[in-house]
């Protein structure tokens, strides 16, 4: 049996719907915070238990009989993730599983500007330490663009702090590619980038939006303190722009410029796109 956490989230509840097309509903479990939520899941069939990742006891229940384990992420920004993240491992062991698979992210390791990056590399440390075989699912950024650019399309430019070359993922695909890796003949093993073909960069982004909107978008470059400054004006706590912008010293660094083919591979085609994913907001 396959069981997947977070499977009430966007990327693993993708990614049930994706070993769905591939195996039969009675092979893949879930464990979520709250099984009301995935009562469409266990009407397909898919066995639902809940657990959390400080709730060892009732994590080992909801991964009995679990050949492999696919641990997301934990996004509690309040909590000791990497602690979280050692016990859902170690009940996961406990529990009998063959394999360990982690939602883990493109450029992890430890000293860098980036801080998740960091907890991703502990998770990783204590996924070769737990005797079982695993598999961390380094996927590029991902998420909602807007996110990403800003407030651009009312001002027609893109105006955030320097960057570098970084990979932008469509969150399908890498919920495609990590059903592709749960029921693949051959294992994969160890740290897996999950990447674009090759990185893009904000101004990629600017010409893009240009020529989908039929407007120049332009790229302007703020000073990082201005910049800090000018969202913890907009109310922005100070923390949450200095994250942000570590993230953006992390990309000028040249952090995430490597690009790889396994994405293409296991989609069997090449990733969506960031022209793909900026038509999806329906840009004039």
């Amino acid at each position: 049996m396959i069981i997947v956490t977070g499977a009430t989230g966007t990327l693993n509840g993708a990614t049930v719907d994706h070993l769905l097309k591939r195996i039969p509903p009675h092979q893949i479990g879930v464990s979520v915070r709250d099984p009301a939520r995935a009562r469409d899941l266990a009407d397909r069939g898919v066995r639902v238990r809940r657990g959390n990742y400080d709730n060892p006891s009732a994590l080992r229940h909801s991964f009995a009989d679990a050949e492999q384990v696919l641990l997301v992420s934990s996004s509690d920004l309040s909590a000791d993730v990497v602690a979280q993240h050692r016990r859902a491992i170690d009940a996961a062991v406990d529990a009998g599983a063959q394999r360990i698979l982690y939602t883990s992210a493109h450029g992890t390791g430890f000293g860098t500007p980036y801080p998740p990056l960091a907890i991703h590399a502990a998770t990783e440390q204590h996924l070769a330490a737990s005797g079982v075989a695993w598999t961390a699912l380094r996927n590029g950024f991902y998420g909602n663009p807007a996110q990403l650019l800003g407030a651009w399309q009312e001002a027609d430019v893109i105006a955030m702090p320097a960057d570098g070359p970084f990979s932008w993922i469509d969150r399908r695909d890498a919920a495609e590619a990590a059903a592709a890796i749960l029921t693949a003949d051959d294992p994969f093993d160890g740290p897996i980038d999950l990447t674009l073909p090759e990185p893009v960069t904000l101004a990629d982004f600017a010409t893009t939006a240009s020529e989908l909107s039929g407007r120049q978008i332009d790229r302007a470059i703020v000073d990082d303190e201005t910049w800090v400054a000018d969202e913890m004006a907009s109310g922005a706590p100070e923390a949450v722009a200095r994250f942000t912008l570590s993230m953006f010293q992390a990309t000028r660094s040249g952090h995430f410029a490597h690009s790889d083919p396994t994405l293409s591979r296991l989609l069997g085609r090449k990733p969506r796109s960031i022209t793909d994913q900026l038509k999806d907001l329906n840009l004039r």
